[in-house]
């Protein structure tokens, strides 16, 4: 009998989804998988910048943001988000990614998502949307990196 075999993306999803439990910060457990030809460039996941405290470790940096619908909401700004980190270790040992394909386990944020285009990155795959991502959806449309969410379950964060 023949094993089924992932996708290409369900594959990149799932090695996201391994890499996000290296998380620091428990509201919010993502990781992110730069691929470009079916072979993994850079990975990242949510924390501190290297030599500073985590989440984990002494607590939630919390700060108040305003959302695209004009609510409130609180969040930790002490870790940086997975996509930051993975294109940030793609540039500190020197591998490029123009072209390449970015998984993520919910559609980017806004800042996220102006990082992936100005890192040249052309598609990016996410597990499931992010309730905050109507600002990201349109840069990135216009910027032409194509989107693809493969759930359409939107994922939101607690207010703590």
């Amino acid at each position: 009998m023949k094993k089924e075999r992932p996708s290409w993306d369900e594959y990149f999803i799932g090695m996201a989804n391994y890499v996000g439990t290296r998380g620091t910060c428990d509201r919010g457990r993502a990781g992110c998988v730069i691929a470009r030809e079916k072979r993994v460039i850079s990975t990242g996941y949510v924390g501190s910048p290297p030599g500073l405290p985590h989440c984990d470790e002494v607590g939630h940096e919390m700060h108040k943001v305003v959302n695209e619908d004009g609510t409130e909401s609180m969040h930790c700004v002490r870790t940086a988000h997975a996509e930051q980190n993975a294109i940030a270790q793609a540039a500190r040992f020197g591998m490029a990614l123009d072209g390449a394909t970015l998984y993520s386990k919910m559609t980017p944020c806004y800042a996220c998502a102006k990082m992936i285009i100005a890192a040249g990155i052309k598609r990016v795959v996410s597990e499931k949307d992010y309730h905050a991502s109507k600002r990201s959806k349109e840069i990135l449309k216009e910027a032409g990196v194509k989107l693809e969410i493969m759930n359409k379950e939107i994922e939101k964060y607690d207010n703590q």
